[in-house]
């Protein structure tokens, strides 16, 4: 049976170690200003331009997996269905932009005429030609 005098050093360098290793680290870190002041002032203008857009995907994100973890299926199932169907929606509009942009090529063809007018647009001003 070991002594008290060891069992109380054991537990004073227990404490010393889950105590004071966290604490002087937490010492060591620097914040999050800190660093930020250690930056290249580019790299702060940018940080500083881009942060709102950064937040606002990080709480989308965040959002996101809220609703598929209430899900009753796998996380990563519902993340893929979700990607799927996203992946669709974008086809099912680009679909439509392509039509939309056709549709308006053959009614500006139809409405002039037939005349094909051609533009040169490396003069300053745009002259159009009729041939």
């Amino acid at each position: 049976m070991p002594r008290i005098g060891t069992t109380v050093k054991m537990l004073g360098a227990g404490a010393l170690l889950c105590i004071g290793g966290p604490a002087l680290v937490q010492y060591v870190r620097p914040t999050e200003e800190e660093l930020f002041q250690k930056f290249n002032p580019e790299l702060q203008k940018r940080n500083l331009e881009t942060r709102d857009q950064r937040q606002k995907d990080f709480d989308s994100f965040v959002t996101q997996l809220k609703t598929h973890a209430k899900s009753d299926k796998s996380i990563w199932h519902a993340i893929k269905e979700s990607e799927t169907t996203n992946r669709r929606e974008v086809e099912t509009r680009r679909k439509a932009e392509l039509e939309e942009a056709e549709r308006q090529k053959a009614q500006i063809r139809k409405g002039a005429g037939g005349r094909v007018v051609v533009g040169l647009r490396s003069a300053p001003f745009r002259f159009c030609f009729d041939w």
